[in-house]
């Protein structure tokens, strides 16, 4: 049996429901959280600051990201300066480009060199991976999130970008790599054994850490078991 508590990759909890965040905020296994504007939408948050500062209230040793939802850079810039100063394990999420798809990397190494601590999320490309890593070169401590479940949604294998990814970032001191969007529990035993240095997890896989390693003959008949009493509750007859 593989024991998912003995991983080298870490497993930030990925959501925005804080009845669940105070009972992962517990759970040893996890070592950090992030979030964005889509997952506290869906949460029904109707007040981002209120929410972040219940968010850090609850967890404060272990690092939280919260992004920025502007569009404009200066703009963007600001929230970024403003969400920074919640706390000194805040990291600050900042999208590879906007909207009009003009890259935020000028900002980006700006930020850095002021010493805010960032991801910079939703890349899925080595190149986007190689400019990231220019412009947070000689900064503060980052994340760098590439969405390796969304790169799999286009057919696309996306172990050999995360490795790529890794080799590029490992020369730079404090910036670690995230496997994020991950489908299914195999993600987290590919990001594993890669070396990958961070896994986000959302509520749906985390609920399935359970049956990280099962025997497959056991959980093959747990699976039988699983139809045949569904049939019966139901009262299907032939």
């Amino acid at each position: 049996m593989i024991d998912v508590r003995k991983l080298s990759v870490r497993v930030f909890a990925d959501g925005a429901d804080m009845a669940s965040v105070r009972k992962l905020a517990a759970d040893p296994l996890i070592a950090g959280f992030t979030t964005n504007p889509t997952l506290m939408r869906a949460a029904g948050v109707e007040d981002y600051e209120q929410f972040a500062h219940e968010f850090l209230d609850t967890v404060s040793d272990r690092p939280i990201s919260f992004e920025v939802f502007s569009d404009d850079f200066a703009d963007m810039e600001r929230q970024a300066l403003k969400i920074s100063s919640w706390g000194d394990n805040v990291f600050v999420k900042i999208p590879i480009t906007n909207t009009e798809a003009e890259s935020s990397l000028d900002l980006v190494r700006r930020l850095t060199h002021e010493g805010v601590q960032l991801n910079i999320t939703a890349l899925m490309t080595n190149a986007q991976v190689d400019a990231t890593a220019e412009a947070l070169e000689g900064g503060t401590s980052a994340f760098v999130s590439v969405f390796a479940g969304r790169i799999a949604d286009t057919g696309r294998e996306p172990e050999p970008i995360m490795v790529a990814a890794l080799d590029t970032l490992r020369p730079l001191e404090g910036v670690e790599l995230i496997w994020a969007s991950p489908r299914e529990v195999l993600n987290i035993a590919q990001a594993d054994r890669i070396g990958c240095d961070v896994i986000t997890v959302t509520p749906d896989l985390l609920a399935k850490l359970g049956l990280f390693g099962k025997d497959l003959t056991e959980f093959s008949l747990d699976t039988v078991k699983m139809f045949h009493r569904d049939a019966s509750t139901a009262g299907y007859a032939l």
